[in-house]
């Protein structure tokens, strides 16, 4: 599928790997539409990528669907979506003093990062069904899930979690949604420069990047986008969650 003259859908667009999704979208020429909580960075990066901005909580089931069919208002169905938003919690099973995960932490992750994203690519895909195909497909979805997915680190459950039942669902999603020609991948990036990672010392940092093999370094949002334009571009390219992460295997801690 070629991006070019395409409406597309970047969630947790504002800032980090999405915010660099949607402007490589922009770039090749899509009509891109941020969804994010965050206003003011929201608004800003659309602006200067010539997008569209909607506040949106992906866990809001009332609000995607409102936000979905004025994107498609305004620029056409949308054939692109690509899954960004989420959090990154941490907490032990057992913490100090021998307390519990809170429970309240634990839900708002998995509702986040895989509630949040479920709601979003159901509905997404329940529009796209409507539209006739363009060629062989109608359009492709790609969601984010994590290296955490696979070696979860201490204080990660909720968070592995999470992103683990976006690797598990991406298959029967891909195998749902086939008859309709739209296509479901996932990508699992390592280390990544990230607002979060940025607000960490130095030092860290340059910790976690060198635990990297090659490139031994953190990985940028541009080659995350790199990676989502492939997966646009090629059709062959479905069921399947792609580990974007230099080699690394995470150690427990």
């Amino acid at each position: 599928m070629q991006i070019k003259g395409l409406a597309a859908i970047v969630t947790g667009g504002a800032s980090g790997l999405g915010a660099a999704t949607a402007e490589m979208l922009a770039k090749e020429g899509a009509i891109v539409t941020l969804f994010d909580m965050n206003e003011e960075a929201g608004k800003a990066h659309a602006e200067k990528i010539g997008g569209t901005f909607a506040k949106v909580n992906v866990t809001d089931t009332a609000n995607v669907i409102e936000a979905i069919a004025a994107a498609e208002a305004k620029n056409g169905v949308a054939r692109i979506l690509v899954c960004c938003a989420g959090i990154a919690t941490g907490a032990k099973t057992v913490g100090r003093e021998n307390t519990p995960h809170p429970m309240d932490q634990f839900r708002r992750t998995i509702e986040i990062n895989l509630i949040g994203t479920y709601n979003v690519l159901t509905h997404f895909a329940a529009r796209l069904a409507a539209a006739d195909p363009i060629g062989e497909e109608r359009g492709v979805i790609i969601n984010t899930a994590s290296v955490a997915a696979f070696e979860g680190q201490v204080g990660q459950a909720a968070y592995s979690a999470s992103k683990g039942g976006i690797v598990g669902m991406t298959l029967p999603i891909a195998r749902d949604l086939a008859p309709l020609g739209i296509r479901v991948m996932g990508i699992a990036p390592g280390t990544f420069y990230t607002p979060m990672m940025a607000g960490l010392p130095q030092n860290v940092q340059d910790s976690l990047g060198k635990q990297t093999p090659f490139p031994n370094r953190l990985g940028q949002p541009s080659e995350y986008a790199l990676l989502a334009q492939s997966i646009i571009i090629n059709p062959m390219l479905n069921g399947d969650v792609i580990r974007l992460d230099g080699a690394i295997r995470m150690p427990p801690r």
